[in-house]
């Protein structure tokens, strides 16, 4: 893959040790065991894979120390943004588009592929202390980010391109360079998604029948009761950066135009839109946005950069939206504090699966008898990682069983438990060579997404 992912496939230890773990299937006619192929296999074709892919001598010296020098470079660029005042950098000569939605390798150079360029009035420059030299690209700052433009200009994939930037990327892959801070979370609506007592109100509240937002529970979430509670997950797993695209958006969730506000008085609209909440995310709570709008410029009211998209090339132009902005008058304001978003416990006996646990893709766990969708978490990028996220949950029922950590607390546990003791403490001894490290969000969102009445309960 594009993605360079702590594995548990291979692990050097402390001591210098290469443990190399996979699975080697061993032949046999029916019922038969084929006892010589089988000795072949083990006595000459397994010593010849360990001699060409783990002996150094055996390797490309040159290529091999330039992926190392420049993963650790990509590391220590993250490490930068926040006292730069970043929480994004996309590389001057970055190649954001792939070859499809289902292949993630760079798309062929040709007359119709374009190299990112940053706006001068945007470039940022780093000097990468490994491979020595100098990149130039475009910064994106803290606070409300939006990237506009026409249909088919590039939007959403340089917002693609952000959205895996939590990630290391393999040295010509043409994103190496395009980096976001760890924190930084995808946001979309999930119609029909459960939710277990998530605090919706900063957003929807006032609902017909009197029925509770500050502890919002269902198994069938609208498009902008999933998209809240997509935003309230994130946050209350630390996310310092949102990234939003209209297009996976439920519309009443993200505006709400005049017109409209004049038919539907506002005590009788319970959603706030997130227009409204953007700044105070940001002024209250630290938290960025950077959005792809494309059909609503009452955002340019709430932004504190706005860049378009233009043929894949990238221009600031957030003075002439200040302008358009200021001119239109009818101002988007919210006097109001984005609210108090309270921890969750998991409610260990609710993990415990009651049959087989299997990884049927990188977004579909069968746990149990039950299926957990987590096409919405876009972020996972390889079934390995999934596959460490269902031993994880499977952890969660004695983790949990007091209810007496956070859902946060739990999730932060297990990363350290990966610094410390590596992804084979998922495994409980067992050695498992088909581990990849998953983020906190992913571990949570899976956490979230288990459609089971019970597994969460607001902390008091």
């Amino acid at each position: 893959g594009q993605h360079v992912l702590e594995q548990s496939a291979v692990v050097v230890t402390r001591n210098g040790d290469i443990i190399a773990q996979f699975t080697i299937n061993l032949p046999a006619r029916g019922r038969t065991i084929l006892g010589e192929k089988a000795i072949d296999i083990f006595e000459r074709v397994l010593p010849s894979l360990v001699r060409s892919s783990l002996i150094y001598p055996a390797l490309d010296s040159h290529k091999l120390k330039h992926h190392i020098l420049c993963v650790e470079d990509q590391n220590w660029l993250r490490s930068q943004l926040y006292a730069k005042g970043l929480v994004a950098f996309v590389a001057d000569g970055s190649m954001l588009p792939r070859i499809s939605g289902a292949d993630d390798r760079p798309m062929a150079s040709g007359p119709n592929v374009v190299q990112f360029k940053s706006p001068e009035s945007m470039a940022v420059s780093f000097t990468l202390p490994n491979l020595q030299k100098t990149v130039v690209g475009m910064g994106v700052k803290k606070g409300v980010t939006l990237i506009v433009g026409g249909g088919f200009h590039g939007k959403s994939t340089l917002l693609d391109a952000l959205q895996l930037g939590v990630y290391n990327k393999i040295p010509s892959d043409g994103r190496e360079f395009v980096i976001t801070v760890d924190e930084a979370t995808k946001i979309r609506a999930e119609d029909g998604r459960n939710v277990c007592e998530v605090d919706i109100s900063p957003f929807i509240d006032n609902l017909p029948f009197g029925k509770n937002t500050k502890n919002f529970t269902t198994m069938d979430a609208s498009g902008s009761t999933s998209q809240a509670s997509n935003i309230i997950e994130a946050i209350e797993m630390g996310s310092k950066c949102m990234l939003v695209d209209e297009d996976t958006c439920a519309t009443n969730f993200m505006i709400r135009d005049e017109k409209m506000m004049e038919l539907v008085a506002p005590e009788k609209e319970p959603i706030t839109p997130f227009v409204q909440k953007v700044r105070s995310l940001y002024a209250d709570l630290d938290i960025s946005s950077i959005l792809v709008i494309g059909g609503s410029g009452d955002y340019f009211d709430v932004a504190d950069q706005v860049v378009m998209m233009d043929c894949y090339q990238c221009r600031d132009v957030t003075q002439k939206a200040k302008d358009i902005a200021s001119k239109a008058g009818g101002k988007v304001t919210s006097n109001e504090s984005f609210g108090v978003v309270p921890h969750r416990l998991p409610v260990g006996a609710a993990f415990a699966p009651t049959n087989k646990v299997a990884v049927r893709s990188v977004a579909i766990i069968s746990y149990g008898d039950i299926e957990i969708d987590l096409a919405g978490l876009e972020q996972l990028v390889s079934k390995s990682q999934t596959t460490a996220v269902s031993f994880a949950l499977q952890l969660i029922s004695t983790m949990a069983s007091n209810q007496q950590f956070s859902l946060r607390e739990i999730c932060k546990h297990l990363d350290k438990t990966f610094d410390e003791a590596g992804l084979d403490a998922l495994a409980n001894g067992i050695f498992h060579g088909g581990f990849a490290r998953p983020r906190t969000f992913e571990i949570a969102g899976a956490i979230n997404r288990l459609r089971k009445v019970g597994t969460l309960v607001q902390k008091k």
